[in-house]
């Protein structure tokens, strides 16, 4: 289904993302299912499926500068956190800045903390609570990491014009809006 300008008709499989026309190994998954159910929607599967495979790929990609720093992805995540925020972050707060769990940030804490990169202070108050900040080394890691992740993430993207980016993150950040509203209603 074609309108007049050439492009895909709003609604056609085209239009859509999984239709003729497009080369990606989602569209080949969602050919595969329309063969198998003829009748069955896919759209929600063209969406949530190339958001699933372009995260993966761009995670991989965008890897590539901390690898060679010697950090995860996770790990440059909590060191952004406490770069960015300019203040010192309990163990919780830097998991819920990183979306992350508290087990998980205790244990990329105290590689970070052996590595020198975060240093931690006990509370006066509460000795259970921990007060992390970044270490000068930490805070000049990040620092020199960042341009160098952007650059490689501009590289990365540049696939898509800069229109196009744009538009994309519009998008994405409607989604991600509502998601996240929708989500925290669900939780409450």
């Amino acid at each position: 289904m074609t309108a007049t300008n050439g492009r895909p008709a709003a609604g056609s499989d085209a239009d859509r993302g999984g239709g003729a026309g497009r080369d990606d190994t989602v569209a080949a998954v969602v050919g595969q299912w329309r063969s198998v159910h003829p009748g069955l929607d896919t759209g929600p599967m063209e969406v949530i499926g190339r958001i699933n495979r372009c995260a993966a790929l761009l995670q991989q990609a965008e890897d590539a500068p901390l690898r060679r720093a010697g950090l995860s992805r996770p790990e440059f995540d909590l060191l952004g956190a406490l770069r960015r925020t300019g203040h010192e972050l309990t163990p919780s707060e830097l998991a819920k800045e990183t979306f992350s769990s508290g087990a998980a940030v205790t244990k990329r804490l105290k590689q970070l903390t052996e590595r020198g990169l975060v240093e931690r202070r006990g509370d006066a108050r509460d000795r259970r609570v921990a007060h992390l900040r970044l270490t000068d080394a930490g805070r000049d890691l990040v620092d020199g990491l960042l341009p160098e992740q952007l650059a490689y993430e501009t590289a990365v993207l540049s696939v898509l014009a800069p229109e196009g980016q744009g538009e994309l993150a519009g998008l994405l950040a409607e989604l991600l809006s509502r998601l996240e509203g929708r989500m925290g209603a669900l939780r409450a």
